[in-house]
């Protein structure tokens, strides 16, 4: 049976509601928010279902703070369904997103789908790993070059913490597109070199990340 620990965050009295009878009786431990005030006081929980139109406070805005003090993921349940909110809100590091109407069974499948890519990420490396001049603190989602935090995008952190995984093997692109933007995208590819070139940059270490031709990207690292 699920033990992890959810917070629903979720204005709407009767969709609250709804979820919250749903998810218990699944098994999962359940904490109901209607703003953004009462979810900030809720944590740490280990999940996080964040509803964007809140009476108190825009849903993106409080994306950011819960980020900022929070590893656990999250799934974004909006009824903003355009292609842009949704790229906005992958973009932003969320773990998915969900537009409403939604069927439970799916929505349970979709956190226990993220649940075990964090679960993955977290038993497979370290907390706190070095690479030559490169620190990746997994704890904080910091990043170090010499000892100086660089500061990242969540989708940079994202690719980077991804190739630390399995350092000089290629990692794919659509492994990356899987591992970092999850995999119900379908967006294109090609957004990964954007973000590997502004990564090579706040690096300052150009050949640090080494682009396969056709195939992907890995980290070298010096024997």
């Amino acid at each position: 049976m699920n033990t992890v620990r959810i917070l629903v965050v979720e204005d709407d009295t009767a969709i609250a509601t709804a979820l919250v009878t749903g998810l218990e009786r699944e098994g999962f431990e359940v904490v109901h928010a209607a703003n953004a005030a009462q979810a900030l006081n809720s944590l740490p929980v280990e999940f996080v279902l964040l509803d964007l139109g809140l009476p108190d406070r825009d849903g993106i805005d409080l994306f950011q703070s819960i980020r900022a003090v929070s590893n656990a993921p999250i799934i974004m349940v909006t009824a903003r369904g355009s292609e842009h909110d949704r790229i906005t809100g992958l973009e932003l590091g969320a773990d998915d997103y969900v537009v409403k109407p939604f069927g439970l069974r799916e929505l349970v499948a979709r956190i226990n789908a993220v649940t075990r890519r964090s679960t993955s990420r977290e038993g497979e490396t370290t907390l706190l790993q070095t690479l030559g001049d490169v620190e990746i603190d997994r704890r904080t989602r910091c990043v170090r070059v010499a000892g100086v935090e660089v500061a990242c995008t969540p989708k940079e952190y994202g690719i980077l913490e991804f190739l630390a995984r399995d350092p000089g093997s290629v990692i794919t692109r659509q492994e990356l597109m899987d591992g970092v933007w999850g995999p119900q995208w379908y967006g294109s590819t090609k957004m990964i070199d954007v973000h590997v070139a502004s990564l090579r940059r706040k690096l300052g270490l150009s050949d640090f990340i080494e682009t396969t031709r056709g195939i992907g990207f890995r980290l070298v690292v010096e024997q």
